[in-house]
């Protein structure tokens, strides 16, 4: 048998170059490109083997182990699952600051290789630097936090234990019903320890990413569902957008005229003027959308996982007839809510469905129930106008006049990136989505510190696309380390950042909860003991600029709509910095739509508080239980 010698390290990184995916006839590199910081646990080993692997294996340098899978993450969302990155780090603190990427990963579905150094297989002194000792149990790395938030962890004790990991690492990478997270945690005396590779390792391996087919018996009964009802109602979520199934979806609307509301990670499954597009779902929601779902007689699910933000934290779906139809890859998923299952691929799914209510007289919706929904976004659109307009353009602009500043500037080719504060609920309820990969918000962890790596991924997965970074001044100030990257790398980013002094969305929900905004603005200290001074003098358009990138501060509407426009057309990383209007004369989104669960304290001493638990009680008693 022909053998190769080569450190462990050096075989790992070997195996991962050739292997690729192939889905629908088109091929793709299964690990684009592996993301590094090295330490004492993986200089000698990982670090060495991609210096000798040059160019089959390109090398980006991180600053901060969780923004690394956030990039990765983020690349691995932009190609469609196919293709991912790997990111290696040291042990001990390099190591831990992975979980937070890995559980967004894993909760995402989207696949990303994690290669943690860990401490010595063959201890032969302990502690090491950085070491976590549990006198119980010999065995336990820091590292093993990670097995929670993985799809598949190992520990490579053994060279030869390397083989079977690192194919069954590919093989959950590349399953588009257990992707996510994968951890091959890596000792440090492994990774420089020399073996003889059988060559057949470092063969050419292409995985089929597969399109299962529904079952013909829960497609009858699926197609029997569909007819029997009245008031049907498609919510599209993640999963559409992971298969490719954005033109499936467009057809089986437009052959039944049954309307489709989006989840965060669904929406721009349907063009926003599409006839039967009915916008965002659930709490953050368009009121088209949410009223259909409170009388909706069958939701059919296609590709989603009914988070509490998606039905109003069990609240939205009214009718007492209702039922469940649920298209997913995944069983677990398609029986959520008493559903009649459909476990298939949500193109192949949608197709079958399609197919066989064409057949016989077909199936349509009753026109006056599309003349309902139709007439009901037209009116929602007027409120996305009224929030989008700009009357004075020597006036501070509000958020939503941002966003309406870039309706206005942007093409299908545009992506918008974010996670976490209030603009996820914005752009769900204004964003007009022009193309299925253009609205990219990551909120199946809502992250922090999500958009300026997550940036980065997609711009090295889309080169010559315009992508926007669009972040408030709390979540830039939890991970702004990446734009080094950025500037190193020359990748044209453009990063908006929002300035209001604080955690606006929080401050909203605390006081909705009577907790008063405690803890929510970025003040200085008063005399009371409070945060009520004036704002801290913060410049993060400064701060940006220090680490090199060009910025472009702005005062008015005037000023930031030149100013999205230069940096659109930018050749370089970019940063418009703008402060926002927060006062309650400036008209502003609509507000939620439907509710969303956030216990309030039962019992409190201050009015605020037990106002609001008075108010908790009543949305309480609107919940049920879907069985």
């Amino acid at each position: 048998m022909s053998t190769r010698r080569l450190t462990t390290a050096q075989a790992l990184v070997d195996f991962l170059a050739v292997q690729y995916t192939e889905r629908d006839g088109s091929r793709h590199r299964l690990i684009g490109a592996t993301w590094g910081i090295f330490g004492h646990g993986n200089v000698a080993g990982v670090g060495q083997a991609l210096l000798e692997a040059g160019a089959a294996m390109p090398y980006l340098q991180g600053r901060n182990e969780q923004a690394m899978v956030h990039a990765a993450v983020g690349y691995a969302r932009q190609s469609g699952r196919l293709s991912a990155h790997a990111v290696t780090t040291s042990i001990g603190p390099g190591a831990t600051n992975l979980v937070t990427g890995a559980a967004l990963a894993t909760i995402n579905h989207l696949p990303v290789l994690l290669l943690p150094g860990d401490t010595f297989a063959t201890r032969p002194a302990e502690p090491v630097l950085q070491q976590l000792e549990v006198p119980s149990q010999g065995d336990i790395s820091v590292n093993d936090c990670l097995r929670p938030v993985s799809r598949y962890f190992d520990r490579i004790n053994r060279p030869e234990a390397l083989i079977p990991a690192a194919l069954r690492a590919v093989r959950v990478l590349t399953d588009p019903a257990e992707t996510g997270a994968v951890t091959l945690a890596l000792p440090q005396d492994v990774q420089a320890e020399a073996y003889d590779w059988p060559a057949e390792f470092f063969a050419e391996r292409v995985w089929h990413v597969r399109r299962p087919a529904p079952d013909p018996d829960e497609l009858d009964r699926a197609v029997r569902a569909v007819r029997a009802a009245r008031r049907p109602l498609i919510v599209a979520g993640g999963g559409v957008r992971h298969s490719a199934a954005e033109e499936a979806l467009a057809a089986f609307a437009a052959a039944t005229g049954i309307p489709v509301a989006t989840t965060q990670a669904g929406k721009g499954s349907l063009r926003h003027d599409h006839p039967a597009d009915v916008g965002g779902i659930g709490h953050t929601g368009t009121a088209t959308a949410d009223a259909l779902a409170r009388t909706a007689d069958l939701v059919i699910g296609a590709g989603t996982r009914y988070t509490d933000f998606t039905t109003a934290s069990a609240t939205l779906f009214a009718n007492p007839d209702v039922r469940f139809l649920n298209l997913n890859i995944t069983g677990f998923d398609a029986h959520k809510l008493g559903a009649l299952p459909l476990v298939a691929d949500a193109r192949a799914g949608l197709e079958a469905l399609t197919t066989a209510l064409a057949g016989g007289d077909g199936h349509r919706t009753d026109a006056a129930y599309e003349s309902e929904y139709t007439g009901a976004k037209a009116r929602w659109e007027q409120r996305v106008d009224a929030a989008y307009a700009t009357p004075d353009p020597d006036a501070r602009p509000t958020q939503a006049q941002v966003l309406g500043l870039l309706d206005e500037l942007v093409t299908d080719d545009d992506i918008l990136i974010n996670a976490a504060g209030s603009l996820p609920g914005d752009l769900h309820k204004l964003w007009r989505t022009r193309s299925p990969r253009q609205y990219h918000v990551e909120y199946g962890y809502s992250c922090m510190g999500y958009e300026i790596p997550a940036a980065i991924g997609v711009q090295l997965a889309a080169p010559g696309t315009p992508v926007w970074a669009l972040v408030g001044d709390g979540t830039y100030l939890m991970n702004p380390t990446e734009i080094v990257t950025a500037v190193q790398e020359n990748l044209p980013v453009k990063l908006v950042v929002l300035q209001n002094h604080g955690y606006a969305s929080i401050g909203g929900l605390s006081e909705s909860v009577g907790a008063e905004r405690f803890g929510t603005a970025y003040r200085h200290r008063s005399a009371d003991g409070g945060f009520t001074g004036p704002p801290l003098p913060v410049d993060l358009a400064a701060n940006a600029a220090s680490l090199g990138m060009r910025v472009l501060r702005t005062r008015t509407v005037r000023d930031l709509r030149e100013a999205l426009a230069e940096a659109r057309a930018a050749d370089r990383p970019t940063c418009v910095y703008v402060e926002t209007e927060t006062a309650d004369t400036v008209s502003g989104p609509p507000p939620a739509q439907a509710w969303w669960d956030v216990p309030v304290a039962e019992t409190a001493t201050r009015p605020s508080a037990a106002r609001a638990r008075e108010e908790y009680e009543r949305h309480v008693t609107d919940r049920r239980s879907h069985l």
